[in-house]
């Protein structure tokens, strides 16, 4: 009994602390939606104190527990907001928000006390700055405290965006927000005792920048193409638009509609095509949809927010439609293969039927690839039953860029249609089949210059191949397939090129000093595949060629006339002239020798000695004094008028003489001198002639088996001296 007469007496208290509470005028202003408002004293705001009951589903708070019985209860302390102070009677146009009081003064804060999200509209006219609430102290009227704020906005970038008025609490803000560039700003107030050490935590503002329609819907493209197909029925999409708002997702301001401000042509009728208001996508409406007639339809499209009724964008659709084959001839074939690599191979054969007379022009079939060939790789031509389309290969396949390729072939007829008739097409996939392919060597054509002596084990080049069929794995080694001279090696592995021999500029495998040479890359495949790549060594000169006379044989006479012998040097210019030349010690007592102006020997008898034969080592230098002897045999003689010693008997070994008297008669009648004329006719040929004329010579006739010599006349010129080889 007792226990019951407690409840009633609590009853009572609570119904007169309702009473009062009703009667005063509402000390709190929640900041969050909600359907049902309790009035609660301050003095009531503790954590788990019951506030009242209703049906209370769900809360956008963390402050507040809706356990099932629907009752609200307090979680964490509570910031009441808009007391009425005389501050807030001079500027009643913003909230004011308060420190929590305390009975021994200001005190440490708990960091679960929270300031309700601050509401700023973006794009605000000011005037700026702009006074948005007031952060005051419960304890400003006894004591001098200093208000700041941090944060984002405040002390770090934006810096100055927001202020706070350390006197007074005032924040402030000092242009208009953007939403679409920042939505929420997070700072923090503090608030200090002047001349105290001591202070409170800081709290956290959350600024809130709310949306204004301030952006329209801009399409994803200014405009759009697709096709649809003249059968298409009612309800067919064709194309779908979109359009994006950059207002605040899931409101009125981005909540876009889609619609059709016009059709061209309006024909059949003005409403071929409609539009799902929501998702824009585009579908097909009426009937009568012709390619012929109408072969395209351009569609003005518009998106607004505001549900339809707000700010626009537009975009333009260009429809085009499509031919329907509505009896279309059926290929016996869609499908082919063959190896890639091969060109002018056969691929597939299309056969066709018609229904129009055989062997006439209505009925004979023309064939044209129109798509999947851009690269031209594969050629169509009509076959011999006029019936079929021979699809080939016109350029190499490549396996590893493309395993299928699809085409798109049509045919038609000799003629023209003498009614509307859809064209037919076919699709053929062609399959490409593996082969293995050669290694390829980066560079097909390598060309290094080196000097012609380089030393053996010096490199060259490091050549490289990459193996194209990379699905195989192959691995790639190297081989010289042609190295005419024999002064390279390569490492099979690394395709490393060095030197395995002297190298020689002058060598007859050189020309216009390159050196050419065939490199090998091979994979290890069940059947190798080979390819190749050339490597042009351009070779540098070195004066490693002594000259040399070239004269192995002179004629001297007593008269001191000097004889004039060339020179000969294999290195370049810059390794050769001027050359200069000494008698070997050995001779010098009878023979001199000096260089002319023309790059030539002038050898001279330096005293009387009988005529013979004699020998003569000469010493040739060229200007890198690189020298060599030179071995020459000088006939010295009293020479004729001509400058040259006479031929005698003595002159030439009695064998030869026996050789040129017999070959005289085994010639018999077909031998014959004239005065102007010799001719001999013999299964030999010409290899050396010494004439004594100036103006005439020898030559071969027409017959080529004549020897014909043409001289002035017979008794200038006695003598020849005829060699013959036979053939």
């Amino acid at each position: 009994m007792g226990s019951t007469w407690i409840q009633l007496f609590v009853a009572l208290i609570v119904l007169q602390m309702a009473v009062v509470s009703s009667a005063e005028e509402s000390l709190c202003k929640p900041g969050f939606d909600s359907d049902l408002i309790f009035k609660v004293n301050r003095k009531h705001l503790k954590k788990s104190r019951r506030l009242g009951k209703g049906m209370l589903t769900s809360s956008n708070s963390y402050c507040f527990m809706l356990p099932e019985c629907g009752c609200a209860r307090l979680l964490c302390p509570f910031l009441c907001l808009g007391d009425q102070v005389e501050h807030n009677k001079r500027h009643p146009d913003v909230d004011v928000y308060y420190f929590p009081k305390s009975s021994n003064g200001l005190r440490r804060m708990k960091r679960d006390w929270v300031i309700p999200p601050i509401n700023v509209p973006e794009n605000s006219n000011g005037p700026f700055p702009l006074k948005m609430v007031t952060i005051r102290s419960s304890e400003d009227k006894i004591k001098k405290i200093i208000y700041s704020i941090t944060g984002p906005g405040a002390t770090e970038d934006p810096v100055g965006l927001f202020t706070m008025d350390k006197d007074t609490g005032d924040l402030f803000v000092h242009q208009r927000l953007d939403r679409e560039k920042q939505a929420h700003y997070k700072l923090f107030t503090h608030t200090d005792v002047a001349g105290s050490s001591k202070a409170e935590d800081p709290m956290e503002i959350i600024i809130n920048v709310i949306d204004m329609n301030d952006n329209k819907p801009i399409f994803e493209q200014t405009s759009y193409v697709a096709e649809v197909a003249e059968s298409s029925p009612k309800g067919t999409t064709v194309i779908q638009v979109k359009a994006t708002d950059a207002d605040e997702p899931g409101n009125d301001n981005s909540i876009i509609k889609y619609t059709i401000l016009s059709q061209e042509p309006k024909l059949p009728s003005d409403s071929m095509f409609a539009i799902d208001t929501d998702n824009g996508a585009i579908m097909v409406k009426g009937v009568g949809l012709d390619r012929e007639k109408y072969p395209e339809y351009s569609l003005d499209i518009q998106a607004a927010d505001m549900k339809g009724e707000g700010l626009n964008g537009k975009t333009k659709v260009i429809l085009k439609v499509t031919d329907s084959n509505d009896n279309p001839p059926v290929f016996t074939v869609s499908t082919g293969s063959v190896e890639e690599n091969a060109v002018g191979v056969l691929v597939v054969k299309m056969l066709v039927t018609d229904e129009d007379k055989p062997n006439t022009p209505a009925w004979n079939a023309k064939f044209k690839i129109v798509g999947g060939n851009p690269d031209k790789l594969f050629s169509i031509e009509t076959g011999s039953s006029k019936q079929e389309g021979i699809i080939k290969t016109a350029q190499g396949l490549d396996f590893e860029k493309s395993r299928t390729h699809t085409l798109e072939v049509i045919v038609e007829n000799g003629v023209p249609f003498a009614i509307p008739l859809t064209t037919s097409t076919a699709t053929v996939v062609v399959t490409v089949k593996d082969v293995n392919e050669p290694p390829i060597f980066k560079e097909k054509e390598m060309t290094v210059q080196k000097p012609e002596d380089l030393p053996v084990e010096s490199v060259v080049i490091k050549s490289e191949a990459e193996d194209p069929d990379f699905e195989r794995e192959n691995t790639v080694k190297y081989k010289i397939i042609d190295d005419a001279e024999n002064w390279l090696t390569v490492d099979e592995d690394s395709g490393l090129v060095k030197v395995k021999s002297l190298m020689d500029r002058e060598s007859p495998n050189v020309t216009d000093n390159k050196y050419t040479v065939l490199l090998g890359a091979f994979d290890n495949d069940l059947v190798p595949a080979t390819g190749t790549g050339t490597l042009i060594i351009i070779l540098e000169d070195v004066n490693d060629n002594a000259p040399a006379i070239v004269e192995r044989e002179a004629q001297v006479c007593h008269q001191r006339t000097p004889v004039l012998l060339s020179i000969v040097d294999k290195d370049e210019a810059a390794h050769s002239a001027p050359y200069s030349v000494a008698v070997h010690e050995k001779y010098s007592a009878n023979w001199t020798a000096k260089m002319n102006e023309k790059t030539g020997i002038e050898l001279f008898l330096k005293s009387d000695i009988p005529g013979g034969k004699y020998k003569v080592v000469l010493r040739v230098a060229d200007r890198g004094n690189l020298d060599q002897e030179s071995s020459i045999n000088v006939e010295v003689c009293t020479c004729l008028e001509n400058g040259l010693c006479p031929l005698t008997g003595t002159g030439l070994p009695a064998y030869i003489w026996g050789i040129l008297g017999g070959l005289l008669l085994l010639l018999g009648e077909d031998t014959f001198f004239r005065n102007e004329r010799m001719s001999i006719l013999c299964k030999y040929w010409l290899m050396d002639v010494l004439v004594d004329t100036e103006d005439g010579g020898w030559k071969e006739d027409q017959r080529g088996k004549r020897i014909v010599y043409d001289g002035s006349d017979g008794e200038s010129d006695p003598f020849f001296l005829i060699f013959l080889v036979c053939d």
